[in-house]
């Protein structure tokens, strides 16, 4: 049985779609450096991503594209966010927007994002119901902060969310709210570890999947190496009723930078994932941006998942 699973972790438990990358430069309708760092999301009968799109002035902001299959999008003419005008966002926008999630509790989903300015990196909240209006809601950390992933349910009556406040040393906390604004009872609850793939820095990925064995988080792990940072992706999993209690934490990463897009950008050996969609037959898609400089996706199944956690 060891040599079985040993064979079969070998290499990464995410299979690549073979026609990565599925976004680039080229389909973004507007000149621009890069687009990576997708949130995701299904709206009716089609898949969204919601892109972070880098202009030419340094600045993200977010385009949103449209696919039926999950693979093949087609990008709005227009980014349908961009640094806002209107305080206090404006204070804090000013460098840009970047690495949203979405989360859907209801009829509303939910939008973390990261606001950049010179005070440094704070999470916003922001939320639409029909990806056509979108209504910033407010600023919801201190700096520096980023990485926020809600989970989609209320826990014991509260909103809860991951976080990676950078004074703690990048390692993902948790905090909660009664209304989606003041946030606090905040814990660190997952840490580094020294010598592995994720020992200088982690950070929570897409929003938490609820699964019979807990909250499944894809958290992406940095190692720092004398050529630079590698980031990969991994899984760990949390108490259900409890989401601050750390159950399972996989050994190995599930997807590493191994092709020449992964390897290869802005930022080389970059995996960062920010979107994930499952299915009702259990596979599982995996958005990721690779190497700061275009948008992937990723096949699995919940199982496996949970099998690289769990053992």
């Amino acid at each position: 049985m060891m040599a079985k699973n040993k064979k079969k972790y070998w290499r990464d438990l995410i299979v690549k779609y073979a026609g990565n990358p599925i976004i680039s430069l080229d389909d973004i309708p507007q000149l621009s450096n890069a687009v990576f760092n997708a949130a995701v999301t299904k709206y009716q009968d089609e898949y969204l991503l919601l892109l972070r799109v880098e202009g030419l002035e340094g600045k993200s902001r977010f385009f949103l594209a449209r696919g039926k299959d999950g693979f093949h999008f087609k990008v709005s003419e227009r980014p349908v966010m961009q640094w806002s005008s209107q305080e206090p966002f404006k204070t804090y926008e000013k460098r840009g927007i970047e690495d949203p999630r979405i989360t859907k509790i209801g009829d509303t989903y939910y939008i973390l994002y990261t606001a950049v300015s010179h005070a440094g990196t704070r999470i916003a909240l922001a939320a639409t119901e029909d990806f056509k209006t979108f209504k910033r809601i407010a600023l919801i950390s201190e700096p520096e902060n980023k990485d926020a992933a809600l989970f989609p349910k209320k826990i014991n009556n509260r909103f809860v969310r991951f976080d990676r406040p950078m004074a703690a040393g990048g390692n993902i906390w948790i905090s909660y709210s009664l209304d989606l604004l003041y946030w606090g009872d905040s814990k660190c609850v997952m840490e580094t570890r020294p010598g592995y793939w994720d020992s200088a820095r982690i950070g929570s990925g897409p929003p938490p999947l609820e699964t019979d064995k807990g909250w499944l988080e894809i958290y992406h792990g940095v190692k720092k190496t004398p050529s630079g940072s590698i980031y990969r992706l991994g899984t760990a999993l949390f108490d259900l009723k409890d989401p601050s209690r750390l159950i399972a934490r996989c050994e190995a990463p599930i997807l590493s930078p191994r092709e020449y897009y992964e390897r290869t950008g802005d930022v080389p050996n970059v995996i960062f994932g920010c979107g994930i969609i499952l299915e009702e037959t259990g596979e599982v898609k995996i958005y990721y941006g690779a190497a700061d400089t275009c948008i992937c996706v990723g096949l699995t199944s919940l199982h496996d998942l949970l099998e690289a956690c769990l053992h």
